[in-house]
Formats: structure tokens, sequence, C-alpha cells
């Protein structure tokens, strides 16, 4: 069994670069023991970006 974690990274609205550096969230969680799964992106917004992505990592079960 696992157990997963969704950090959701905001995008700026002129640009689309997120708000958060996700690298660094990537590397905080791996040294808690999270192995990065997905990065997922939600359908576009009506003027054709995204507002948002999410990161989803997991671990095993203690």
């Amino acid at each position: 069994m696992y157990e997963y974690s969704f950090v959701k990274i905001e995008l700026n609205v002129w640009g689309s670069k997120p708000k958060e550096d996700y690298q660094d969230i990537i590397h905080r969680y791996a040294s808690k023991g999270w192995r990065l799964v997905q990065i997922f992106a939600p359908s576009t917004k009506g003027y054709g970006s995204a507002a948002y992505f999410e990161l989803i990592f997991e671990k095993p079960l203690n």
C-alpha cells in the first residue's frame, strides 16, 4: 500500500510561469522519502493555458 501527496503549483496569469520553484519542492519531498509519480496538468482555461499543475508523490505506508 502507498500513501499519496498532491502539491498544487499555481501559475502566473501572464507568462504561465510557476509561482513556486517546483524543483525545490521535488527535492524537499524526495529527502523525506517521497517519490515523484506524475506532474498533472489540468484542462486549459478559456484562453488556452492551465491555471495550475499538480505534483503527485507517493511513498510506502509504514
